[in-house]
């Protein structure tokens, strides 16, 4: 059970090997480098990043020593008239434009086209527009391949619309495109992550790869079908004991007994649905940014361990003074991205 996963979930940087024969990558909205780092596991070179914190950057600047790295708006960023070549001639551009008004925990479509900070400290902006601001970067680039990670939401009620001019502008772009939903958990990630991945393939190269799928759509084959033994918690539990709760919490993760997930189903007023009491045997929930994950037997949060290879980051990953649930809650896990970029080197790339 524990020996036929691809990538091993927990790992160090120190101790890994990075053969950068598999392509090319540049990353957009890159954070600290979750995926970034799952490029590496599978074999890619990524030159570089945009990011508009500077929090992310300067953990992405410790841990990837990045060949480029820009921290700027993507709006402005992709107006630059003075970027490398190299970048010009990519296998991968990949990003997670953030859409947070689909996200499962926000306020979804009633919240589209509102100017949000999208973190304390930088500016307010139109979120849901980065992502054409994204791929107005890919049609200027030109990659082989655009990667887009995105929240599960995306594909609920009036986003729907969404989605349909993501398909129009990647196609204005050059570029076949189809999206897939995945969950980490089946990848080889000890966590339950839902997410949208929208692929897209350069018309000129996407030839021989072309399928019809039924009478109305034809698009490049493309196998992501994971189906690996989910990981519980149990495995990587360090068992540590101590308080690290407010009271408020503890009256609740005291009630819930055995009992295991969302504090809010012992609330009186059903508060607390996002502090979520972990199960042992189960891969965690989804690792948010508020990182409201608590131990199943002992009273306190998660620690950098548990959350570490819950979110499949390295264990010498340094978190430049930024708490690693927000970092690890706000990436890609680094498995999920070598999963589907040994894929794509393996069916597309491999071949082009």
């Amino acid at each position: 059970m524990k020996n036929n996963h691809k990538f091993p979930y927990r790992w160090n940087l120190k101790d890994a090997v990075f053969t950068k024969d598999k392509g090319k990558v540049f990353s957009c909205f890159a954070c600290g480098g979750g995926s970034t780092m799952g490029y590496k596991l599978a074999g890619f070179d990524v030159l570089g990043c945009n990011e508009i914190d500077p929090k992310m950057i300067e953990a992405y600047r410790i841990n990837h020593n990045p060949k480029y790295s820009y921290l700027e708006p993507i709006q402005t960023f992709k107006l630059r008239d003075d970027l490398p070549d190299e970048l010009y001639n990519l296998d991968i551009l990949d990003g997670s434009p953030p859409c947070s008004s689909f996200s499962m925990a926000g306020n979804r479509e009633k919240d589209w086209g509102k100017e949000k900070v999208f973190r304390e400290g930088q500016a307010e902006q139109v979120l849901d527009t980065l992502f054409f601001d994204f791929i107005d970067l890919a049609k200027k680039l030109q990659p082989k391949i655009v990667i887009a990670e995105n929240v599960k939401g995306l594909l609920l009620g009036e986003a729907k619309a969404y989605v349909l001019q993501i398909y129009r502008e990647f196609e204005q772009a050059g570029y076949y495109v189809q999206h897939f939903l995945l969950d980490a958990s089946k990848m080889g990630v000890p966590q339950r992550r839902e997410r949208v991945f929208f692929i897209a393939l350069r018309k000129d190269l996407a030839g021989q790869f072309l399928t019809s799928f039924d009478l109305f759509t034809t698009a490049p084959k493309l196998n992501l079908e994971f189906k690996e033994n989910e990981i519980p918690f149990c495995d990587f539990d360090t068992k540590e004991n101590y308080k690290d709760m407010p009271d408020s919490v503890f009256k609740y993760w005291s009630k819930m007994g055995n009992k295991n997930g969302p504090l809010s189903e012992v609330h009186e007023k059903g508060s607390f649905f996002g502090e979520i009491k972990s199960s042992p045997d189960t891969p965690l929930n989804t690792i948010t940014s508020q990182g409201k994950i608590y131990h199943h037997e002992h009273p306190r949060r998660l620690n950098t361990v548990e959350f570490s290879c819950g979110g499949s980051f390295p264990q010498d990953y340094n978190y430049a003074g930024t708490k690693p649930h927000y970092l690890i809650g706000m990436s890609v896990p680094p498995v999920m991205t070598a999963q589907i970029a040994t894929r794509i080197y393996e069916q597309w790339l491999s071949k082009i």
